[in-house]
Formats: structure tokens, C-alpha cells, sequence
């Protein structure tokens, strides 16, 4: 399957929020959709799952205009909405019956769910006597219910040890590999990263860049190096190798100095340099910028 976002627009008021937001999702690749505050994720989201009607453009699967009631779709919403009165396995029955299954159907997946997450003793009691980490375990149980055929999830990892996000980074992972549409919104970049093929970045309602997240790494890291010298900072560092190759430019890194050779300067020209000064290199290699860098790197471009 393929979806297809093409040139959505939405205002609220007379104030655009989303300003032409096209980008394409491919079954069987993890998309991660990615923006500040206020950048327009969830309202797209929104905009997908029909909560919010568009003012133009229009959402495709298949090249067909998609009807989303038509589809099992997933969705974990960023703010969450579940009851907090009723026990849980009854509203997880109640939200697989509301999305089409019958009764047995919906208890069916409801109670292999809620198993699979480890909650099995928690079937009966109301949900405002879990922890937290429990409640956002039943959450995500309810994006899963009746094996959806699209998974949107919204800020998922919130509220999850590091046990329980391994369990459900598996899980996405499965999905994945059964050919499932999965769009994945956070703002924890490590789990994107780890997650996703794909990634769309979002800056006030406009697309910044969208495509294979490792084309992307690489093109951001055209004709850049990454430098660390034993006992030498940064700026010391810098400053000595503009003064041999002035073309050079330079960007201090968590990670060590980046370089930006602007096929000007070779690889083997710095290190013949770094080789002459007799410094002891810790770390001398092609850079490749993590979502992280992108992210920060767009998105603060922007702003």
C-alpha cells in the first residue's frame, strides 16, 4: 500500500496552520513524522484521520481518494482519551466493536493485547488504579486492536521504561514487516531513528525535507568529516586548521569537530597535516549527522 498526503491545507479562523503539506508513506517502511510545537503533526494527523475536515488537498492509498472508515486504522492519539471509571477490559472490547468487530471479536483481541503487553491482571480493574506506565501500556494496547491495517501513533514512548518501549519498539517492528502502513510521530529523535526508514519533517505548517532517512544522512554529510584529537578542544583545534587550509570550514560537535571540506580540501591532505604535527587522532572518520543533527539543523534553519 501506498498513502499519499497531497498539498494540504487547513486554516483555523483566517490563520493557515498547514501550508501545502505533501509526502508519500509506503507499507512495509516506518514514517516518521517529525516537528517542533506547534508544527503542524498532530493537525495533519487529524486532517488524515477525518476528526479535522481540510480546506484543500486530499489524502490517496492506492492512487484512490482514501476513505478512512474503509480501513482497521490504529491511532494513538498525543493526548489521551480513555475512560477512566470503566475497567479495561471493557472499553478495549467497546473500542474493537466501535472500529467494526463484533463482540467476541473485540474481547478477542482486547484480552491477546492486553496478555501480550502484560497486563493480565489488570482486566478487571478500573483504569484509574493503574500506574502510569500501566495506563499508557492500555493505551497503546487500543492502537492495536484488531490488527490494523494503519498504525498512527503520536507520541507513543511517553510514560514507557526502557523494558516496556523494547517491547513495543517490537512489536512496530512486526507490524512493519507484515507490510502495514506506520506513521510514527515523536520528539524523541533515538526512537525514530532506531524505528523509522522513512522521516518528513514539518516546520510551521511547511514540508522541510522527506524521503529515506539514510539518503538523507548521507546527503547531509556530503564532504563533511568528523575530527577528535587526544587533549586538543575544539576551538583550539579549529582555529589551527583554518590557519593550514583557510577553504576549510568548521562546526564544533558533541561527538568532535565537524568539517566541511567543500571538495576543496581531500582526506588525505588533513591527515598528512594532523600526521606532521604529531597529534594522536581518537577519532578521524566520514561524518554521518544523526536525526538528531537534521532535526536541529532544519528545523533551527527555519527559525
Amino acid at each position: 500500500m501506498q498513502l499519499e498526503v497531497r498539498d494540504i491545507k487547513k486554516s483555523f479562523g483566517d490563520k493557515e496552520v498547514l501550508h501545502g503539506v505533501s509526502f508519500t508513506v509506503q507499507s512495509g517502511r516506518a514514517m516518521g513524522f517529525l516537528g517542533r510545537n506547534g508544527a503542524g503533526k498532530s493537525t495533519t494527523i487529524r486532517c488524515l484521520m477525518d476528526v479535522f475536515h481540510q480546506d484543500e488537498g486530499g489524502f490517496y492509498l492506492d492512487g484512490q481518494p482514501l476513505n478512512i472508515t474503509k480501513y482497521r486504522v490504529g491511532y494513538l492519539p498525543e493526548e489521551r482519551g480513555m475512560y477512566q471509571k470503566h475497567t479495561v477490559l471493557e472499553q478495549l472490547a467497546y473500542f474493537g466493536q466501535l472500529r467494526g468487530a463484533t463482540r467476541a471479536q473485540a474481547l478477542a483481541s482486547a484480552n491477546y493485547w492486553v496478555d501480550y503487553f502484560g497486563l493480565s491482571e489488570y482486566k478487571k480493574k478500573k483504569l484509574e488504579t493503574l500506574s502510569k506506565g500501566n495506563q499508557q501500556k492500555i493505551q497503546i494496547a487500543q492502537s492495536f486492536l484488531n490488527e490494523p491495517d494503519i498504525l498512527i501513533l503520536d507520541e507513543p514512548f511517553s510514560g514507557l521504561d526502557p523494558v516496556n518501549a523494547q517491547v513495543f519498539k517490537d512489536t512496530i517492528a512486526r507490524f512493519v514487516s507484515e507490510g502495514k502502513l506506520v506513521i510514527f510521530s515523536s520528539h524523541q529523535m533515538g526512537y525514530v531513528e532506531e524505528i523509522c526508514d522513512d522521516i518528513t519533517l514539518i516546520h510551521q505548517g511547511h514540508i522541510l525535507l522527506t524521503g529515506d532517512l539514510e539518503q538523507i544522512k548521507r546527503e547531509l554529510g556530503e564532504n563533511k568529516l568528523q575530527l577528535r584529537i587526544e587533549g586538543m578542544a575544539d576551538e583550539a583545534l579549529a582555529a589551527t586548521l583554518t590557519r593550514a587550509f583557510p577553504v576549510l570550514l568548521t562546526q564544533p560537535h558533541e561527538d568532535g569537530l565537524i568539517l566541511d571540506t567543500q571538495n576543496q580540501v581531500t582526506q588525505r591532505q588533513i591527515l598528512d597535516y594532523i600526521s606532521q604535527q604529531g597529534w594522536i587522532i581518537h577519532y578521524y572518520g566520514l561524518y554521518t549527522p544523526s536525526l538528531n543533527d537534521i532535526f536541529i539543523a532544519k528545523a533551527g534553519e527555519q527559525a
